[in-house]
């Protein structure tokens, strides 16, 4: 739009660095100064943070709206660090909390998550995160709550600005701040997420994630289900991440009684479409449209195939518990979806 493109044109001639900073120290002071806490917790998640940093300086190539968007999306993930592990200190009973039971939608992006989870979801037993309670767990929602909670406002308006700077992403994935969300939503906090390499070309940090378990991660990411299930404890949880699938072995580690709804789409449909959407999210916050170049890869398959083949080897080699992954044909399924939701309950 042009209003971002006049706001870009201006900031090339601004010393962006200092203008709008994302170094480690100006971030912290910042979540630090705006919720007055400043225990982060355990330290496992301040060497990807650090890696993730200096990409986005040295490569990301981020305008100044992009910069804009990036310091904002980095306090709201460190202040709800802070947060999180603020209200956890003060009540210790919600670790005690155990997630029972928790379904998954996963498969590779693009494949029919998102709407298998609002069909599962239309389930009164089942509880998906929402936008809202991602961004801002903190106090844990409860049912008696006064209507509406002004989180979600504050929800809306930062979910609503990816659409204003880059409006074809309306059309590609739906946010709202009373939407349910995939788990890189509150795991974002984590700074172990595939998720930003979605958002950032940001080399380093890509390869660091690959090459490391995402144990910290998961923890973080049952630290919120507690916190959030202590105001209010769902019959199950159910939850969302294609990005799950290159690490089920640790998800079941951390959850050994989870469900799995694996969807499988044609995988040149599917990876064709996260190259459209990851172009895009680039392009959302870098003028530079030669950095997405890389995902084009995708287009031959074969990370596809491999992503599919390794969750085989595991089911095989009994890594990860064969009876509790039911596999779910997107086009089978959605050509008699009645029939396809009794298959999947039973």
């Amino acid at each position: 739009p042009e209003w971002v493109r006049g706001a870009n044109a201006m900031g090339r001639a601004m010393d962006l660095l200092r203008v709008v900073p994302l170094d480690e120290r100006s971030l912290l002071e910042a979540a630090t100064a705006n919720t007055g806490l400043d225990d982060f917790g355990d330290d496992d998640w301040r060497e990807p943070f650090r890696i993730l940093l200096d990409d986005l300086e040295r490569h990301a190539a981020l305008h100044l709206v992009g910069r804009l968007m990036t310091r904002s999306d980095l306090l709201v993930h460190l202040e709800g660090r802070l947060r999180v592990v603020d209200w956890l200190k003060r009540h210790p009973e919600v670790e005690r909390e155990k997630v029972d039971a928790p379904v998954f939608v996963v498969g590779l992006p693009r494949s029919g998550t998102t709407i298998m989870e609002e069909i599962l979801g239309a389930d009164p037993n089942a509880r998906s995160v929402r936008m809202w309670e991602a961004k801002f767990p903190v106090p844990p929602p409860r049912p008696d709550d006064p209507k509406p909670d002004p989180r979600i406002a504050r929800a809306e308006a930062l979910v609503g600005l990816q659409d204003a700077i880059t409006p074809e992403w309306a059309t590609m994935h739906k946010v709202g701040g009373e939407l349910p969300v995939e788990c890189i939503e509150f795991t974002y906090s984590s700074f172990v997420s595939y998720a930003f390499s979605a958002s950032f070309h940001v080399p380093n940090y890509t390869r660091w994630v690959a090459a490391n378990d995402h144990r910290s991660a998961f923890l973080w990411h049952e630290k919120i289900l507690k916190l959030l299930q202590s105001g209010w404890k769902p019959a199950h949880w159910l939850l969302k991440g294609p990005t799950h699938l290159p690490v089920l072995p640790a998800l079941f580690e951390r959850y050994p009684d989870a469900r799995l709804v694996l969807m499988l789409r044609d995988p040149v449909k599917a990876t064709a479409s996260v190259v459209d959407v990851s172009g895009t999210l680039f392009y959302m916050r870098s003028d530079d449209t030669s950095l997405n170049k890389p995902h084009g890869q995708f287009i031959d398959g074969h990370p596809a195939v491999m992503a599919l083949q390794r969750v085989i080897d595991w089911s095989e080699a009994g890594t990860i518990p064969r009876d509790r992954i039911q596999a779910v044909p997107y086009l089978e399924f959605f050509a008699d979806p009645a029939r396809g939701l009794e298959k999947l309950y039973a």
